[in-house]
């Protein structure tokens, strides 16, 4: 603790992000480069160094916050780097992409703003690459035995590097055309920039875990010919099957799932597309999902130059402070957040009968009316109570040219055949089912991730990862000295 004193002196200050009008035309971080580092410190030492620290139970990476905190207070970078990636593979996506839990279940935040855990993790991440205290750490000798990881989300990459660091030879098989999951195709740059990925990917090749892209799992290779080829074989393909709206008008032309829609800008960043094919370029766009897929959506279509974008959510506005009698600290209130991309349609005005910035909340989607020709036009929806039932005489219509529907994932996607070739068995709610051990009912075949645990956080994904490398090892091998922080039966803190 570098100060006693320094969370009764020193005020919150987070990392400043561009002016709106100049981050909406480019696709760029939207935070000011360089203007972290020269506040961090001050802000690190806001950490009271409690003696039951929260924050590690808010985190299920079991991050040593107090620790790096203190580190980067006395400007020790690279000590506090060694810290960081004790327990977290990869803190500059979190650092990026988190919705902080930590910070909910901060001392501080009992009566005061929280600690700026996030930011101080991003720092010391992006501090560690540019000194160089991030290097490859191949293996010191190989094991001889061999991992097959489907799936190259956070998940997948995090088991991949801790197996490969174990020294078994691993290759990671993605489906798409390029390694990273919804990192790479779900996830705008204007949120976390693709460099930040490519830069953890050489890295991992450097300690040599090999990808295979443009390969299914299940079509172009037989899931039980991967089997036979492994000695074990870990599913993290994610949770991609989209939850449906079934309402009237659901089968006009123009209504599309938010990951149809975000992977096709995102090839326009990468320069595989001049121009999306489902671009919002001029079009009255209405989101159907009022979370971080949503908020991504929202933020995608502003820069494509949307004549207007609102955002539905079915939940009531939630308050400014937390409830305590429903969400006591330290739990993850649900409260009203200001995203990058709310932000941006709050001060562009894209949706001027929204409740707040560009959203509409306590609204429920009745049904979509379209044109002769079969295109979605528009969307009449109506007020709903805490029960989600509707409030008389509370309809109204919007103009709509595109819709996309941000409703969350119920599971795997089981139409490329892996789950019916490997005979695994199926939770009711449409994950993989698995042991205490993360073990499939086939095995050698582990489960992890949203597949398994179902949608979830990427600090959840990355503990997921960590976790079942440890028990991919101890099978492989007999024991293990790879860290395991979470159990597949492990939850977020709730009341």
């Amino acid at each position: 603790m570098a100060d006693p004193k320094g969370f009764m002196t020193t005020p919150r200050q987070e990392w400043p992000r561009r002016p709106v009008e100049e981050r909406v035309r480019d696709w760029d971080e939207v935070y000011v480069p360089r203007a972290l580092l020269p506040i961090i410190s001050k802000q690190a030492d806001r950490c009271m160094d409690c003696g039951i620290p929260f924050c590690h139970d808010a985190c299920p990476l079991g991050n040593l916050i107090p620790e790096w905190n203190d580190l980067v207070s006395r400007e020790d970078w690279r000590a506090a780097s060694d810290r960081l990636h004790a327990t977290n593979n990869f803190p500059e996506f979190t650092g990026r992409l988190c919705p902080a839990p930590c910070e909910a279940g901060c001392v501080l935040a009992i009566n005061q703003p929280a600690v700026t855990i996030k930011n101080v993790e991003c720092a010391i991440a992006d501090r560690a690459w540019e000194e160089g205290f991030a290097p490859p750490r191949p293996p010191e000798r190989l094991s001889g035995k061999t991992v097959a990881v489907i799936g190259s989300g956070p998940t997948g990459l995090a088991a991949a590097q801790q197996l490969t660091r174990a020294g078994h030879t691993v290759a990671v098989y993605e489906r798409d055309d390029r390694i990273g999951g919804l990192m790479r195709y779900g996830i705008p740059g204007f949120k976390m920039e693709k460099r930040h990925l490519e830069r953890r990917l050489e890295q991992m090749r450097a300690e040599g875990t090999r990808f295979r892209t443009s390969t299914t799992v299940g079509r172009d290779v037989p899931a039980a010919d991967l089997r036979v080829r492994y000695d074990a074989v870990v599913l993290a393909t994610g949770a991609t099957a989209w939850r449906e709206l079934p309402v009237p008008g659901r089968a006009l032309t123009g209504i599309h799932q938010a990951m149809e829609y975000l992977p096709l800008a995102n090839r326009v960043c990468e320069g595989d597309l001049e121009v999306s094919p489902l671009s919002a370029a001029g079009k009255h766009v209405v989101i159907v999902g009022g979370g971080d897929t949503g908020a991504d959506c929202l933020g995608t279509a502003v820069r494509e130059g949307a004549a207007s974008v609102t955002q539905l959510d079915i939940y009531a506005q939630p308050g400014a402070e937390r409830d305590e009698d429903i969400e006591p600290w330290p739990t993850y209130p649900k409260v009203y957040r200001l995203s990058a991309a709310h932000e941006e349609a709050r001060d562009l005005r894209t949706a001027p009968a929204a409740d707040a910035d560009a959203r509409l909340f306590a609204a429920s989607t009745l049904r979509f009316l379209g044109d002769d020709s079969g295109h979605v036009r528009s969307l009449h929806l109506v007020e709903v109570d805490e029960r989600r039932q509707p409030v008389q005489d509370t309809g109204r219509t919007l103009p709509a040219d595109l819709v996309l529907l941000a409703l969350g994932f119920s599971g795997p996607d089981r139409e490329d055949g892996l789950v019916d070739q490997l005979g695994l068995v199926m939770e009711p709610r449409g994950t993989i089912a698995r042991d205490d051990g993360f073990a499939t009912n086939v095995a050698g075949v582990f489960a992890a991730g949203d597949a398994a645990r179902g949608q979830s956080l990427i600090v959840w994904a990355i503990a997921e990862g960590r976790a079942v490398a440890a028990a991919v090892d101890r099978y492989l091998t007999g024991s293990s000295r790879l860290p395991a922080p979470i159990s597949p039966y492990d939850r977020p803190m709730a009341v």
